[in-house]
């Protein structure tokens, strides 16, 4: 036990020294890029969710968690509408292309910030995204509106790489224009279909938190969210931040914080090294011991040859008397006071044992009982007669 409350202390002041150094070191910043409405990190869309209702004041505000082609076909008897979509990647096939025309020749509009477009809609509209991306994240990016009216003397300007984004080759024949990077790299487009449009931002880091916090990014982001008119119905579209549920391990929520999945391995490791450490014998080997032997056969030499010295054959004889009595007594119910003729039919129904041996051994039993001396030959004579009743009384 002395071993194992060493361990169980020196584990006790490594978990309470990791605990305190978890609990006092900086909170790191998470620059995750979720886009999600709920996270207040930088890159999440907290700000932009809880100030929409002042760009669009005299609409709903509802989310859409299914895909565009479900959500839009949920809108198709709505009032006038807005679809606002904030992600990382936007993957759209014919069927939600179909879908999305569909919604905005109605007279709809759609708003898409993502890094990357793919599927369909890349091949209909002959749009290509390219970056000027550097590890570093240390070149500000000027960015500005093509509209006068929204252009401002000065560029915007954003750190860590935020507008590095533009479209390296769009239809010009369709796509209008709307913001340039360096003014000449195209970097907010629209494209109309029918009463409504399509609006593509290829930097979604712009709406986000970090963006928000700083005059230009809020200025910047009501200025492009500006083109979609005002509408009854604002659609925030969730499906492309928050994707089914693929992972559903009982450990998955260990595994998403770093906190609890180094507690985790922290707690295997101390359990392999506590099974290591009490494989080891925690006693002496206990030494191999003879098993005790059987000495009933030594006491029955023994006592015989005291018997044997003694030379008392009439005690011997009466021992051996009584315990066959005793046995006859045991066995077959038989009162032994008196051994006559009657006794011997008796013995013999019940036995089944000659009744020529029964005779003789009953005759001796009766002989010897009335010998005040036994000879050797007499108590050889009466043990060989009780043996042979005892085997064929069996």
């Amino acid at each position: 036990m002395k071993g194992l409350r060493w361990y169980l202390i020196i584990c006790g002041v490594l978990l309470t020294a990791y605990l305190v150094a978890q609990y006092t070191r900086p909170k790191p910043i998470n620059w995750t890029p979720t886009y999600l409405s709920e996270d207040k990190i930088p890159y999440g869309t907290y700000i932009l969710r809880k100030q929409i209702g002042d760009l669009f004041p005299n609409a709903v505000v509802r989310t859409a968690h299914t895909p565009i082609y479900n959500a839009l076909k949920e809108e198709a008897t709505a009032p006038s509408s807005n679809y606002l979509i904030i992600a990382s990647r936007v993957k759209i096939d014919k069927a939600d292309l179909a879908e999305m025309i569909k919604y905005m020749q109605a007279g709809n509009h759609i708003f898409i910030a993502a890094f990357e477009l793919n599927g369909e809609i890349n091949k209909r509209l002959k749009l290509e995204i390219g970056s000027d991306f550097e590890f570093q994240n240390r070149t500000k990016y000027p960015i500005n509106f093509v509209n006068p009216l929204l252009k401002r003397e000065m560029d915007f300007y954003f750190e860590r790489g935020i507008s590095a984004q533009y479209f390296s080759k769009i239809d010009t024949a369709k796509a209008i224009v709307l913001g340039r990077k360096y003014e000449q790299k195209a970097n907010f487009v629209q494209y109309r279909f029918g009463k409504g449009s399509l609006f593509i931002l290829p930097n979604p880091q712009l709406l986000t938190n970090y963006s928000l916090l700083n005059e230009n990014g809020a200025e910047y982001a009501a200025k492009a969210l500006s083109y979609l008119p005002q509408v009854q119905q604002l659609v925030v579209d969730e499906y492309y931040t928050h994707p089914p549920q693929k992972d559903q391990s009982i450990l998955r929520v260990l595994f998403k914080y770093d906190q609890l999945r180094w507690a985790y391995y922290i707690a295997l490791l101390s359990l392999v090294v506590f099974v290591l450490y009490e494989m080891k014998r925690r006693q002496r080997i206990i030494p191999i011991t003879d098993p005790l032997k059987n000495s009933s056969v030594e006491f029955a030499q023994v006592v015989g040859r005291v018997y044997y010295q003694q030379r008392n054959n009439k005690d011997i004889v009466e021992k051996k008397i009584n315990y066959f009595l005793a046995y006859l007594r045991t066995k077959y119910r038989l009162k032994t006071t008196v051994l006559n003729q009657e006794f011997m039919e008796a013995l013999y129904k019940l036995s089944g044992v000659d009744q020529n041996l029964i005779a003789q051994l009953i005759g001796l039993i009766g002989m010897l009982g009335k010998e005040v001396k036994v000879s050797d030959h007499d108590l050889i004579e009466l043990n060989k007669l009780i043996e042979q009743f005892y085997k064929k009384d069996q």
